[in-house]
């Protein structure tokens, strides 16, 4: 059986955990079908790999090991929805600040493992990290007046100096997620 796993970047800012949680309070309050991330579990993916042989995890989280990049800073500001406001299926927090050096560690990542025989990302690299997804479209209109009142919600700053390569166990619960290997970060 295969490891289901992706490669990310940790929240670990207490004070934008928290403010999730609150955007979290505001959102369930339009009584919207909605699935929550846990805070605990709240990440910036920069590739999600599936479901891989243990072989492809060792070759993976060497890669995560060996990858070296300045220490930088990204700001969390705003709230947006994928596709769009009309069919919100994932709502998510966006970076204003940081996007440039988000997409060159992500490209140094999908270059390296696309020579394990990952694809290559088709689309364009978007960092955000997922609040929670639309189940259904009830209560959609309460929902979507919500979310242009949190279009411009201040989350704060995330320093990144590692990238982690993940396990994500799927539960009734919420998925558990466990980190396999990190990067030293530093160059």
């Amino acid at each position: 059986m295969g490891v289901r796993s992706f490669v990310a970047i940790e929240c670990g800012n207490s004070m934008i955990i928290q403010r999730f949680s609150d955007v979290q309070r505001s959102l369930s309050g339009t009584r919207a079908d909605i699935k929550f991330v846990e805070p605990e579990n709240i990440h910036l993916t920069l590739k999600f790999l599936g479901e891989i042989e243990q072989t492809q995890v060792d070759a993976v989280a060497e890669i995560i090991k060996e990858t070296v990049f300045e220490p930088f800073s990204f700001k969390v500001h705003g709230v947006g929805v994928f596709p769009n406001l009309r069919r919100p299926r994932t709502i998510w927090a966006g970076i204003t600040e940081g996007v440039t050096e988000l997409t060159s560690v992500f490209k140094v990542l999908d270059d390296k493992l696309s020579k394990l025989g990952f694809e290559k990302e088709r689309r364009r690299f978007s960092p955000h990290l997922t609040i929670s997804r639309v189940r259904t479209g009830r209560n959609r209109p309460q929902l979507i007046e919500e979310l242009q009142n949190l279009v411009d919600q201040e989350f704060g700053i995330v320093h990144v100096d590692k990238i982690v390569l993940k396990k994500s166990v799927l539960t009734s619960k919420g998925p558990i997620y466990t980190t396999l290997a990190e990067s030293s970060g530093h160059q």
